[in-house]
C-alpha cells in the first residue's frame, strides 16, 4: 500500500505514560509487550529514536542471514520487528516478532531500559545499543517527526528545540535514555553500547567488535559485503531498507533516510542555540564515562 492510498489515523498527542512521555502507538498494547516471551538466542536492538536502528538492524541482518532472497523481498520493518509498534488493523509489532520466522529472532526497540519486558533479561538475551550525539539526533528527529503521520505534529524548529532539551518527545528524554542503558551495562554485561559516530568513522571496525560481542567469526568476504552492502547510499536507494514501502511516512516531506551524517547540527543550530544547548547539556549529562562527539 503506498502512502496516497492509506489512510493516516490522526497524529497522536503525547502523554506521560509511567513517567515517560509516549504516544498511544507504543503503549495500547503494554500488557500484550510486557508479557512478550523472549528466547535465549533473540537478539534485542535498542535505540532512542533517530539514532542508527535501521543501520544496526540491517548490520545484524546481513551478518546472520547474508544475501538471502529475503533481503530484496521483505521490507527491514518485517524482518527486524518493532516490538512496541501497535497500529491496528494491520500492525502489530509483538504479533510479528512472535511469528518471526528465523533464528536467531531479531528485534527492534525504543523503549527506555526501564520498560523492556522482563523476559529479556531473564532469559539472559544479548542486546545491542546505539547511541548518537544528542544534536544530531535532535536535528533527525525533527525532520522524521515531520514525515512520520503517526508521531506528533513536531512545530517548527525553535520549540521542537526546547522541548528536546525539556524531554517532552516519544520514547522520552534522550539523556536520560541514554545514560540510563549506559548504567545497565555494569549490572547486565549482554549490552554492546554502540556509537553512531563510531560507525560513520570505521564500519568494519565496529562491525568487527560487534561480531566479537556475537561470536561470530564471518569470512574477509562476507564481512566486506556486509560493510559495502551498509554504507548509507547504498541503504537509502535499496527499497527493502529506507522504508519508502512503509504507509505511514510522506517521503515528499523528506525521506526517512536524509543524509546519514554526522554535524549536520551546524546547518540547523543557531549559534545561540548552540551555546544554551551546550549550557543544559553539561547540567544533564554528569557521568564522565559517558562521551559522545558531536563530528568524526
Amino acid at each position: 500500500m503506498s502512502f496516497d492510498q492509506y489512510k493516516a489515523p490522526p497524529r497522536p498527542e503525547l502523554f506521560d505514560f509511567h513517567g515517560v512521555p509516549m504516544s498511544h502507538f507504543f503503549t495500547d498494547d503494554w500488557e500484550n509487550i510486557q508479557n512478550f516471551q523472549a528466547r535465549p538466542d533473540d537478539i534485542l536492538i535498542a535505540t532512542y529514536p533517530k539514532a542508527g536502528t535501521t543501520w544496526a538492524s540491517y548490520i545484524l541482518d546481513l551478518l546472520y542471514f547474508g544475501q538471502q532472497e529475503r533481503q530484496t523481498s521483505v521490507p527491514i520493518y518485517d524482518r527486524v520487528p518493532f516490538l512496541e509498534i501497535f497500529i491496528p488493523p494491520h500492525l502489530s509489532g509483538k504479533d510479528q516478532a512472535d511469528n518471526l520466522p528465523t533464528s536467531p529472532r531479531l528485534i527492534k526497540t525504543h523503549f527506555p531500559v526501564q520498560f523492556v519486558p522482563k523476559s529479556f533479561w531473564e532469559q539472559n538475551c544479548r542486546m545491542v545499543y546505539v547511541a548518537r550525539n544528542a544534536k544530531d539526533n535532535m536535528v533527525s528527529y525533527f525532520h522524521f517527526d515531520r514525515m512520520n503521520l503517526a508521531q506528533p505534529e513536531p512545530g517548527d524548529w525553535s520549540n521542537f528545540f526546547q522541548r528536546f532539551m525539556e524531554g517532552k518527545m516519544v520514547f522520552g528524554s534522550w539523556y536520560d535514555h541514554v545514560n540510563d542503558w549506559w548504567k545497565k551495562k555494569e549490572s547486565y554485561p549482554k549490552i554492546h553500547y554502540m556509537f553512531y559516530e563510531d560507525m560513520i568513522e570505521d564500519t568494519g571496525r565496529e562491525i568487527d567488535k560487534l561480531c566479537s560481542f556475537l561470536g561470530l567469526s564471518p569470512s574477509a568476504e562476507d564481512k566486506m559485503k556486509v560493510t559495502g552492502g551498509v554504507q548509507f547510499d547504498n541503504m537509502k536507494k535499496d527499497t527493502m531498507a529506507n522504508y519508502s514501502t512503509n504507509p505511514v511516512m510522506d517521503f515528499k516531506i523528506s525521506p526517512f533516510m536524509r543524509k546519514g551524517k554526522v554535524g549536520d547540527w551546524k546547518n540547523h543550530f543557531t549559534v545561540a542555540q548552540s551555546e544554551q544547548f551546550d549550557e543544559d547539556y553539561k547540567k544533564k549529562m554528569k557521568d564522565a564515562t559517558l562521551q559522545f562527539r558531536t563530528k568524526v
